[in-house]
């Protein structure tokens, strides 16, 4: 096997890893934010401001949580082309 070919299946190992731990930190994420939000909403004392901006920092977590997949899947994509010739045989 060619060392290439080595390095792409060592590339789409790490993204298929970076995917699956992405997933399940984004599940974890999503579970947390429901369980604050549900406390949230049972504590009087709490400002309605105050539950608003709770609110809207969980959006813009949410937010950068997506800007950041998307990043990292561009950063695959270009290392990916490298690979191309490999495949190609040119």
């Amino acid at each position: 096997m060619e060392k290439n070919q080595i390095g792409k299946q060592m590339m789409e190992f790490n993204k298929t890893v970076f995917d699956n731990t992405f997933s399940y930190m984004a599940t974890f994420q999503d579970q947390n934010e429901k369980i604050a939000l549900h406390f949230l909403e049972k504590l009087p004392w709490i400002p309605q401001e105050g539950k608003k901006a709770f609110s809207e920092s969980l959006a813009a977590n949410k937010k950068r949580q997506e800007d950041f997949k998307a990043k990292a899947n561009d950063n695959y994509k270009k290392v990916a082309e490298y690979f191309v010739p490999v495949e190609t045989g040119q």
